[in-house]
């Protein structure tokens, strides 16, 4: 299938590693000129996403670069504390997976939006991705914070799905389930991977499939929505049957 993605320009923000290196590179082989912004300082385009300084300078110079924007995914993202229940996370900690996880997200859009809107005139290109989770619409203990700003970044598409609509510019979040990455590894103290467990893992190539096809034109009617890649987890009664 032709995504029509070739020569579109894609910013990814959490590009460095993880699902959003999979997401840059998916992009790349349908042939689209992809900007990485991450906080590594090896980054192509170094930026912390939560600072608004930081991240409407970085856009507007990959705008420059680039002669615009067409596509914004944003997966830089952070887990907070694992294993800690809610009545035991401290602010700072709370904060700082809201700062990441949905400010970064809100303000790499909001910077993004005059360029996307070009990009909506000209045709309907204009696109954008939110890296949620299913921890936006399920509950794990421990994970008060994740959870939270999961759910808020399900929101926020369906926010800036109606807000940007008009313009042309449809916007739509992924929800995956436990993929593996070095962030998964490290939360889970599966430093080895994820081979011989009991319940099902997928990879960050998977998700970015799902990714680039959402940002593409040939998903046009699709927008303001979630998609949930679970194995149909969530689907299943936890009701005991027994």
């Amino acid at each position: 299938m032709d995504l029509r993605l070739a020569g579109r320009v894609v910013v990814v923000t959490g590009g460095a590693s993880g699902i959003g290196a999979a997401c840059a590179e998916a992009f790349r082989a349908e042939g689209a000129r992809v900007a990485v912004v991450d906080r590594d300082p090896g980054a192509a385009w170094c930026a912390d996403v939560s600072d608004e300084a930081q991240t409407r300078a970085v856009i507007d110079a990959i705008a420059g670069e680039y002669g615009g924007i067409d596509v914004v995914v944003c997966c830089a993202g952070i887990s907070g504390p694992v294993g800690t229940l809610a009545s035991d996370v401290g602010v700072r900690d709370w904060d700082a997976v809201m700062a990441v996880n949905v400010r970064g997200a809100f303000l790499a859009v909001k910077h993004a939006v005059p360029y996307l809107r070009r990009a909506g005139a000209g045709g309907g290109a204009g696109s954008v991705v939110l890296l949620a989770s299913d921890s936006a619409l399920v509950a794990s203990e421990g994970m008060a914070p994740y959870c939270a700003s999961k759910g808020a970044v399900v929101m926020l598409g369906k926010a800036l799905a109606v807000d940007l609509g008009p313009d042309g510019v449809r916007v739509n979040c992924v929800c995956p389930s436990i993929v593996d990455t070095p962030m998964s590894r490290a939360d889970m103290g599966m430093g080895e991977g994820f081979e011989g467990v009991g319940y099902p893992v997928q990879s960050a190539d998977e998700v970015a499939a799902l990714v680039v096809f959402l940002a593409s034109p040939v998903a046009r009617a699709v927008n303001g929505t979630q998609l949930l890649s679970d194995f149909g987890m969530a689907a299943r009664s936890g009701f005991p049957m027994d």
